[in-house]
């Protein structure tokens, strides 16, 4: 689980680095995969911005419970984009599919390897 946690981490650091550093400095390559300049395209860096920070604040302290609620809305968010967006053949609806699959293996881990306990005994 530990191993995975700091995956699904790394690739959110690795992949938002230079996402957000193309759609703050307008890149190039931005217009063709996420459209022209506009409003959304400001409040997705925002949401993406976001993401960034939490997740690197998160690899400094990996607490399963703590993770997996950011996990769980990036697996939402990705898997309803093919949707949303209107294709699967988009490349930001390709690799959120990819990145959804490991934080869903993520989200699994961590789920059955923090199983609550059950309570004690009355007078234990």
């Amino acid at each position: 689980m530990k191993k995975m946690i700091l995956a699904s981490l790394l690739t959110n650091v690795l992949v938002l680095i230079p996402v957000c550093g193309g759609l703050l400095f307008d890149a190039f390559w931005i217009a063709d995969v996420y459209g022209e300049s506009s409003p959304a395209r400001g409040i997705l860096l925002s949401v993406y911005g976001s993401i960034l920070v939490v997740s690197l604040g998160l690899l400094f302290k990996r607490e399963p419970m703590l993770v997996a609620p950011l996990l769980l809305v990036q697996v939402l968010y990705k898997l309803t984009t093919p949707f949303t967006v209107g294709s699967f053949l988009n490349p930001v609806v390709l690799s959120n599919i990819v990145i959804a699959a490991m934080h869903l293996t993520t989200l699994g881990l961590i789920l059955s390897e923090t199983k609550p306990r059950p309570p004690a005994p009355d007078g234990e």
